[in-house]
């Protein structure tokens, strides 16, 4: 499925999948015919319970989002680990706050879809945040979900272009016990001190980051 122009989500085929849980990842490694390989982490973007999904954005010069993006196809196969991590996850259990930036919304949209699952939309607020509204994977679900969203380079709905300010932020931080962050490096320390702005305790935040692969 594409979501924007440089980004797809694949559904998995896996079997014997064990199920996963909100905020989780895996890794895929493809291999090539002189046997490289490369392998990479994806945010699951399924809610528990479904079959996995994950969604890749394309990197120009990316060793596996390009092939990923553009050119595999129903039937092809490749190596899957995980699900991977206990920590950036949530039961539904607790009320939360997720700040993403570009794709690392991901793993928020899991989250989304596990909450309308288990009737626990209450306890989750979404900020996202985008350069434009068809950049933005996933953007009329999380609007749809009542996710606030920021876009930094066109107006939306009478707001102007801009990252999210902190009187934006507070009213979905307040009664938080929990605070994600997922995006780019830079995306990841903005919100992190944004979230600290308005009174989010350090170590009420949970943080996943991604840059450049080595």
């Amino acid at each position: 499925m594409t979501e924007t122009p440089r980004v797809r989500t694949l559904v998995l085929d896996v079997p014997e999948w064990a199920g996963h849980r909100a905020g989780q990842h895996v890794d895929v490694r493809l291999t090539a015919e002189d046997g490289y390989q490369a392998e990479r982490s994806y945010s699951l973007a399924s809610a528990p319970g479904e079959p996995p999904s994950i969604t890749i954005e394309r990197l120009d010069d990316g060793e596996v989002s390009p092939y990923l993006v553009d050119e595999v196809v129903a039937g092809d196969k490749f190596e899957l680990r995980g699900p991977i991590g206990g920590w950036f996850t949530w039961a539904g259990d607790v009320p939360i706050v997720c700040v993403g930036g570009g794709t690392g919304v991901v793993p928020f949209v899991s989250m989304l879809r596990h909450a309308r699952r288990i009737g626990a939309e209450r306890l989750i607020k979404v900020c996202a945040v985008g350069r434009s509204r068809a950049a933005l994977p996933y953007a009329d679900e999380l609007l749809a979900a009542g996710a606030f969203v920021a876009l930094t380079r066109e107006n939306l709905d009478g707001r102007v272009a801009a990252p999210p300010y902190l009187d934006e932020l507070e009213p979905l931080v307040a009664g938080a016990e929990r605070a994600y962050v997922c995006g780019s490096v830079g995306f990841a320390s903005y919100a992190t001190r944004l979230l600290g702005e308005a009174a989010v305790r350090t170590d009420a935040i949970r943080v996943e980051q991604f840059g450049a692969s080595g």
